[in-house]
């Protein structure tokens, strides 16, 4: 059986965008059936969890013997188990792959700089300048991504892992307008939202924290 480790709880302003909301989707997109276990306060930073999740942070996955920590290598895991994530023609996986990794290692970083700022230092006296910066180099970042999608729906010719993770870095920027009046991006998220794998596996995030 599939278990999955996430926060019992959470602040508001992030319910919703924690990173076991990646598993929880890849795993009904894939079909496959989990349960979820949730951590109560502290209980990530005792050894029973480290020994599962060095760092602490959720998701941990554990599926009969093996144990995986970092969203991307679950997803990844979970794609190779289920052609609905990664296409089994060779080329198209490969192509996959390096989205979702782009998402993690191009996109991710900077959108998280942003996010950090507006939601944890706002008043911090070196915010704005820095939110400046940071902001010029996203918006690059966000123009690029749209330049490659293009007029397609996906990143390939369907939906794949690397849709599921760019969407997933997208939904950090929600406090914003740069992603929903984007004439590419904006439409290319709300298209990854309306999927029914992800409505469930956010509704089913939320019904934990409103527990």
């Amino acid at each position: 059986m599939i278990t999955i480790f996430a926060y019992q709880q959470v602040p508001p302003m992030v319910q919703g965008l924690v990173r076991d909301l990646r598993v929880r989707w890849a795993l009904k997109e894939a079909g496959l059936e989990y349960r979820t276990q949730l951590l109560g306060p502290g209980e990530n930073k005792q050894p029973p969890y480290r020994a599962l999740q060095p760092f602490g942070q959720v998701p941990a996955y554990r599926e009969d013997e093996l144990v995986m920590f970092e969203s991307g290598a679950i997803v990844l895991h979970i794609g190779a188990k289920s052609t609905a994530l990664l296409p089994a023609q060779p080329a198209a996986r490969a192509r996959a792959t390096c989205w979702l990794l782009a998402a993690l290692n191009t996109l991710e970083p900077v959108v998280q700089q942003l996010t950090e700022i507006d939601l944890f230092f706002p008043q911090a006296p070196w915010a704005n300048e820095r939110r400046a910066l940071i902001e010029q180099r996203l918006r690059m970042r966000l123009a690029e991504l749209a330049a490659a999608l293009g007029a397609r729906a996906y990143f390939e010719e369907r939906f794949t892992a690397g849709d599921l993770m760019i969407a997933t870095v997208l939904r950090f920027l929600r406090h914003t307008t740069l992603v929903t009046q984007d004439p590419v991006l904006g439409p290319y998220l709300a298209r990854c939202e309306a999927r029914p794998a992800f409505q469930e596996a956010h509704a089913e995030q939320l019904a934990a924290f409103a527990a």
